[in-house]
């Protein structure tokens, strides 16, 4: 790398940027994607909706279970065999999923396909952050920021498109070749492991701590998706994973916080530093806004204005237009002059368009709300990359690979807690534009949480002097970074 300009990225750098991205936003994309096709799925298969339902959330909870593991795998095989590994696990998952004969069947592959995802997604994030550093973390997640804003609005597109033009069976069976071309670029692009005594971490498993840690996570995302699709947080398929889910997440606490575990899956004391909790909280946070968006507005279109699947996906394209313009530049900036102003800036924004749609009604056009949702995108695109890249200069090497486990199992569950809130706002009111205002009246709430967060950010990345020596930018920052290395 040191033949790449501090400045820009090289063409190297960007290869590999690439290269990850395709991965990537393969697993993001079915994520979405099957949702949208759920009533195709059951006619189909000969299933009930609840049960084909389970295609969708056997998915996100075989991603947010393996996360964990990904967390420790990454540094005891090396990061190049464990994305081969998880691409691998993906196109045999879709290959699968789309020769199923029956809603079993389907579940079954979906699973192995989530595993697949739940390998690549915080993996994603660890290759990107090691490979940028600390000095360009910001503009390295700007650019993946564009596949995140991407994603959950083109997802229902693709699915829609696909189903309306195709069989079902090609949401699945497309992301075949594609991740054959993305595992033999990647084999040819990503730089090869270090050897095993060279990597950061990679001892022995925390058998225990995956046991408690990866279930009770799960269990929140079944809990918080069970009280969607109820519409009551009191049914007891929503309420007893929750119970189990909080409990084994105490136990991994106690677990994690006994001295003679020497190295816990995720260390606790990550949390001592004041600008990584405030980073995976605002993003936890952003998952629920983004997520909340993404599902309350496409009912308006649907139920007020009488727009199909494919049509209420298109109009909701403009949110991720937004974020995927915007991530970019607010991750380049934040590279520069911190990550506080911008974060601020962006929530201002996005808190200011949440505001606009509580007075969205019948009588409101298509365009205004199509504008409100680009603005939207925009503002969560410059709170979301200077966060993601604030998190990355505060913590030291070591810490990345969990970090990023926290904060992607957080906007896991962010999104769920999003989806669920909105679900049961709107089963909750009298009609759906009341539902509507009273959603977005919920996101205005927590993007004022976001907002009063958003100063305890770590402050601007350290300078480079005239003989190319770091100079410390704010030292309370630095230091909150080197006792998180200490811990």
């Amino acid at each position: 790398m040191s033949s790449i300009s501090r400045d820009r990225l090289g063409a190297p750098l960007l290869r590999l940027i690439g290269v990850l991205l395709l991965g990537g936003l393969l697993g993001i994309l079915n994520s979405t994607m099957a949702a949208v096709a759920t009533p195709t799925l059951a006619a189909s298969l000969n299933a009930s909706l609840s049960t084909v339902g389970w295609a969708s959330t056997g998915f996100l909870l075989a991603v947010t279970a393996t996360i964990p593991f990904a967390t420790w795998a990454v540094d005891r095989f090396g990061g190049k065999r464990l994305w081969l590994t998880g691409l691998g696990v993906f196109v045999l998952g879709s290959l699968a999923s789309g020769l199923a004969w029956n809603a079993g069947s389907l579940i079954v592959f979906r699973l192995v396909q989530g595993v697949g995802a739940g390998l690549l997604d915080p993996l994603l994030l660890v290759l990107l952050a090691r490979a940028a550093g600390p000095a360009r973390a910001g503009r390295v997640m700007g650019l993946m920021g564009v596949v995140l804003a991407l994603g959950p609005a083109a997802g229902p597109i693709a699915g829609g498109a696909v189903v309306e033009a195709l069989s079902w069976r090609w949401m699945f069976l497309l992301s075949v070749p594609l991740g054959l071309v993305a595992l033999l670029l990647a084999r040819r692009t990503l730089p090869a492991d270090q050897p095993p005594a060279e990597r950061p971490g990679g001892g022995r498993l925390d058998v225990l701590g995956l046991a408690l840690l990866a279930p009770g996570f799960a269990g929140l995302v079944l809990a918080l998706s069970q009280t969607a699709e109820r519409g009551s947080v009191g049914a007891w398929s929503a309420l007893l994973p929750l119970l189990l889910g909080l409990a084994l997440l105490a136990g991994y606490g106690l677990h994690a916080g006994r001295a003679r575990v020497p190295h816990p899956l995720i260390d606790l004391r990550l949390f001592a530093n004041r600008g990584f909790t405030a980073a995976v909280t605002i993003m936890g946070l952003s998952g629920v806004i983004n997520f909340a968006a993404f599902f309350a507005l496409p009912l308006y279109y649907q139920q007020v204005h009488g727009h199909g699947v494919l049509a209420a996906g298109l109009l909701m394209a403009p949110m991720g237009l937004g974020g995927s313009l915007a991530m970019p530049l607010a991750g380049r900036l934040s590279d520069r002059f911190g990550s506080r102003g911008l974060a601020a800036a962006g929530t201002a924004l996005a808190l200011a368009c949440t505001l606009g749609f509580t007075r969205v009604d019948a009588d409101t056009g298509e365009l205004l709300p199509a504008l409100g949702a680009l603005f939207l995108g925009v503002g969560l695109g410059f709170l979301s990359a200077p966060t993601m890249g604030s998190l990355y200069r505060a913590l030291p090497a070591e810490r990345v690979a969990q970090g990023s486990s926290v904060l992607y199992m957080l906007n896991q569950v962010g999104a769920a807690l999003g989806v669920a809130l909105v679900t049961l706002v709107v089963q909750t009111s009298g009609a759906v534009t009341e539902g509507l205002h009273r959603a977005f009246w919920l996101a205005a709430g927590v993007l004022a949480v976001v907002l009063l967060t958003v100063p305890l950010l770590p402050g601007p990345p350290p300078r480079t002097g005239p003989d190319g020596a770091v100079e410390p930018a704010e030292p309370a920052a630095s230091g909150g970074a080197r006792r998180s290395g200490r811990a």
